[in-house]
């Protein structure tokens, strides 16, 4: 069992697997050249399931693949497969921006993935245009309706911006219940690498606006879950991210591991530890010291809460928010 220095239980690994993007997001990298890092920099999948492994046998139950992008990478259901054939019971998940979805979708599937995330922030083609820097919503839609149809669990993300997207918040709210999908609506996480002109919407907004049309309440938050859920009269139930509150800070079960082999404790700290060197000479037990290293030094809390101001310069593609 993996205990971080504050006594938390720690049983969630994910792993951005690139930091390459083919969106530009407006809240994650919108003045990011593209570009990418050498190959030689980025452990293979071999190298990555070994840490995994080693990972499952510490008490590693749930793990989420991430970029980037995760779809760029070539091969990521071989990769699927690796972790699903050495433990089937692993709660295996996907996180995505949908765009290549559409074609991969089975594949990802039969490899042993069970669940998705998918970022959808608007509904219009031209806003989601202009949040991504690039026409992608026809796409996006396809590949969401395609991995509910090979039978993935899917489940959407969306982050509501003051005029951009904020007037679209129940528009995307009933499309996710029609379509029998969960919806998460993630408070604006202030980072240095986002559009500077962006304002982001707080929790009491959200529920403002939906409010407007739906009865709803509070579902007491009793895991781990970032998401504080509510259910609407008629039963539905979707979720809002406060990182500003930090409250979900105390039952933190995650830690990152970044495609060059960086461990990373908490999203909005800059702290990290390389592994890549001990996985790639096979000094696994080595790589797991400093996985327990690194979690005895994980922060408390994240910063979003507190009142100094400061951006975060993690940069979300890298890490995979």
């Amino acid at each position: 069992m993996l205990i971080d220095g504050h006594g938390r239980k720690v049983d969630y690994l994910r792993i951005s697997v690139t930091e390459r993007c083919n969106f530009r997001c407006q809240y994650c990298m919108p003045e990011k050249p593209f570009s990418w890092v050498p190959k030689e920099n980025i452990l293979s999948f071999e190298d990555l399931f070994k840490f995994v492994k080693a990972s499952i046998d510490e008490g590693i139950t749930k793990v989420r693949l991430t970029g980037g992008e995760p779809l760029l990478r070539e091969d990521l259901d071989h990769f699927i497969k690796m972790i699903y054939d050495y433990n089937p019971d692993i709660d295996l998940a996907l996180t995505t921006n949908g765009f290549l979805l559409k074609n991969v979708a089975l594949r990802l599937k039969e490899a042993g993935l069970k669940r998705i995330n998918v970022s959808l922030d608007s509904l219009i083609p031209d806003v989601a245009a202009k949040i991504a820097q690039k026409d992608v919503l026809k796409d996006v839609l396809d590949g969401i309706m395609e991995a509910k149809k090979v039978g993935l669990k899917v489940k959407l993300n969306s982050v509501p911006m003051k005029d951009i997207n904020d007037n679209e918040i129940l528009n995307l709210l009933e499309f996710a219940n029609q379509e029998g999908f969960a919806i998460r609506f993630i408070e604006f996480m202030e980072n240095s690498h986002a559009s500077s002109s962006l304002k982001g919407l707080t929790s009491k907004d959200i529920q403002d606006i939906i409010a407007q049309k739906y009865n709803f309440e509070k579902i007491p938050r009793d895991t781990s879950s970032p998401a504080q859920y509510f259910v609407t009269e008629n039963g539905y139930e979707f979720g809002i991210i406060e990182p500003h509150l930090d409250d979900f800070c105390a039952s933190c079960n995650r830690i990152r591991l970044t495609a060059e082999g960086f461990l990373i404790p908490c999203l909005y700290f800059e702290d990290a530890m390389s592994i890549r060197d001990l996985v790639r000479s096979g000094d696994i037990d080595g790589a797991i010291e400093a996985l327990k290293k690194v979690l005895a030094n994980k922060p408390e809390k994240n910063k979003w809460g507190t009142n100094d101001n400061t951006d975060s310069s993690r940069a979300f593609y890298e890490t995979g928010g």
